[in-house]
């Protein structure tokens, strides 16, 4: 499959930091390889959100933590495209954006990364009293509910400051992304892949989501050279999840998929912030119609208490903005 663009110069939209980089330069990268007679260019921006002059906040929404600036950049036409984690690509996009392609995805698995005191043990093994480094709801909500004897620490800043917490004592272990760890050259980090069955991973977890503008259907069909369509129904059906349960990154929901053949079957779960409730469901069809089965298991969940778990959560715990 091949498309043209008119301009000469496609500029693709991405954050600052190490891991957004290195994504977003394999992007440009395979652009290159397929377009040679094109130049593509990296934009690099934060994402505060706070040097917005021209479109309105309320276009923007009040989600999209990692992703408002790119948004914005698109919006005014100062970039094509924005080359995102799909996990911190919001399920509500703002109106004249939408998510043009996703490409091939990594391992979505959590990883185990630990201490050399804690190199003889697997996350079933740890001693009580362990402590975890994680600054995810999801995957704390989860463990507390196989592992309550552990203690959990919140985490901050980008792998490599992480990484260093660690190994200076300050955690026993930490629990990260396996496709983060392995975009960045830290695989021989990871001491143990966790198990879906302890462990499901985030919506859209190791795939790339590239956002575009929706009238703008030349870098539509550009974006869909390098989309991975095995990849893109598991993560249609995980956001569609996601959005009917209006979860965001800050919400212990979490997912599987799994596609054979034609048939793409779809597990999740809401969780408790105590770990003490996780209501687990499961369905399969179609992979033609995954965003159904999202809608289907989203219904399921809810019929077993889930909004019940999550409307708790979000009086609790406001999302961050």
């Amino acid at each position: 499959m091949s498309s043209a663009v008119s301009s000469p110069t496609i500029r693709l939209a991405s954050r600052k930091s190490q891991l957004a980089l290195v994504q977003t330069h394999w992007v440009q990268a395979e652009f290159q390889k397929l377009f040679p007679d094109k130049t593509f260019e990296v934009v690099t921006m934060t994402t505060q959100g706070d040097n917005i002059l021209d479109v309105a906040l309320a276009k923007i929404g009040d989600k999209g933590l990692f992703t408002k600036e790119l948004e914005l950049s698109m919006l005014r036409q100062d970039t094509d495209f924005a080359v995102h984690s799909l996990k911190d690509l919001p399920t509500h996009l703002p109106e004249g954006l939408m998510l043009g392609a996703i490409t091939e995805r990594e391992d979505p698995a959590d990883a185990l990364v630990v201490h050399p005191n804690c190199k003889d043990y697997q996350i079933d093994t740890l001693p009580a009293g362990t402590v975890i480094g994680t600054s995810s709801l999801r995957r704390l909500a989860q463990l507390r509910y196989h592992f309550p004897h552990l203690e959990f620490k919140d985490v901050r800043g980008n792998l490599n400051t992480r990484l260093q917490k660690l190994d200076n004592g300050e955690y026993d272990a930490l629990i990260l992304a396996a496709a983060g760890l392995t975009r960045l050259g830290f695989s021989d980090r990871i001491h143990q892949v966790i198990p879906s069955e302890i462990s499901l991973h985030a919506v859209g977890q190791g795939a790339l989501g590239i956002e575009c503008r929706s009238n703008d259907p030349e870098i539509l069909a550009l974006l869909k050279n390098i989309e991975h369509q095995p990849t893109a129904y598991r993560c249609l059906a995980e956001r569609s999840f996601l959005r009917e349960l209006e979860g965001g990154c800050q919400v212990p929901i979490g997912v599987n998929t799994v596609i054979d053949g034609d048939r793409l079957t779809l597990t999740g779960m809401v969780a408790s912030l105590d770990g003490k409730l996780l209501i687990k469901d499961v369905v399969a069809g179609p992979s033609t119609s995954a965003e159904d089965l999202g809608l289907q298991l989203a219904h399921k969940l809810k019929e077993q208490g889930a909004q019940e778990i999550l409307d708790k959560i979000f009086a609790e715990v406001r999302p961050v903005i």
